[in-house]
This record gives structure tokens, sequence and C-alpha cells, in this order.
């Protein structure tokens, strides 16, 4: 499955799938999107349900599990002011969502420490689970075949009753 950014309109960003070629997004390929193109519209939860094909969800308390035991990097891509709101997941790597690949790239100049392989199992934590889903299938194209989101996301971690720091 590929997926295409093809543009912004009136602030609203168009996604659509790709079906004629293993091309993904930042080719300089020759699918634009436009007239006499084949691709097709991706209305957003229908990109969801594609990514989220790809890989396996965790759910917190298993992700919990993961980083207690140092078999996952969790990875909390929050905004400031939610977690300014809502606390902190104790031990997680906090990294703004524009960064993310940049980050978590092991063979990238601006990496964090803990971003040693593309064998590194990261668990994404959004607010709710929507945007790290996004953000795991992004991983995943960065051949950080691991990656992973929670589903649920931070609320479902803080509902499970499980740590959450200030």
């Amino acid at each position: 499955m590929t997926v295409r950014g093809v543009g912004v309109r009136a602030r609203a960003r168009t996604r659509v799938l790709d079906t004629s070629s293993g091309s993904g997004p930042g080719d300089s390929g020759s699918g634009s999107g436009g007239p006499g193109s084949d691709q097709l519209p991706v209305g957003i939860d229908e990109l969801l349900e594609r990514v989220r094909e790809g890989y396996d969800r965790i759910e917190a308390q298993e992700a919990y599990e993961a980083a207690r035991l140092g078999e996952a990097l969790l990875v909390d891509i929050r905004y400031a002011a939610l977690r300014e709101r809502d606390g902190l997941v104790p031990g997680a790597l906090v990294v703004e969502r524009n960064e993310l690949e940049w980050r978590l790239d092991p063979h990238g100049s601006h990496r964090a420490p803990e971003a040693t392989s593309h064998d590194l199992r990261v668990v994404v934590i959004c607010n709710e689970g929507y945007a790290s889903s996004l953000a795991a299938d992004s991983l995943h194209r960065l051949g950080l075949h691991r990656a992973t989101d929670l589903v649920g996301g931070f609320q479902a971690w803080r509902a499970a009753g499980l740590p959450v720091g200030s």
C-alpha cells in the first residue's frame, strides 16, 4: 500500500492512494493525482484502517510491561499543552510529531540517543490513538519494522490506571 499527499487546498490536505505503482510519499514519480491519474482519493477513516492493517497495535498494559522490561521504547508525540494538562508517561521519550522521523531514524544526523537500530520496538503514543497510527506507519516506511502505536493513546493509558507523571 502506498499513500501519497497531493497538496494543500483551503487548509485541508487531500490524501490519495496510488494504485498504479509501488512508489511512496516523497517520490518524484509521474502520478500527481491530477487529471488522467490512476490515483483515487482516500478519506482519513479509510487511510487509518489501511495503515493499521500493516502492523499490530498494542494495548496500554502490554505497552507498559514491554517498556518496564526494556523491550520497547515508548514515544510520546503529544504536543506540550496536552502533556502539561494531562501529565507524562514515565520513561517515555518525548518527541513532537513534526520531529519524529528525524529523531528516530537510526542513521539520521538528528537522531535521539535511544534510536539505536531499525530493530527497535517503538510504541508511539498520541492523545487518543489516531495521529500515532499515522506516525507508526511513517516509521515503518523509514525501516523501523517493529514500530506500533498505543490503542486509545494516552487517554487509554490513564484509564488503565497506569503511572502518570507531572
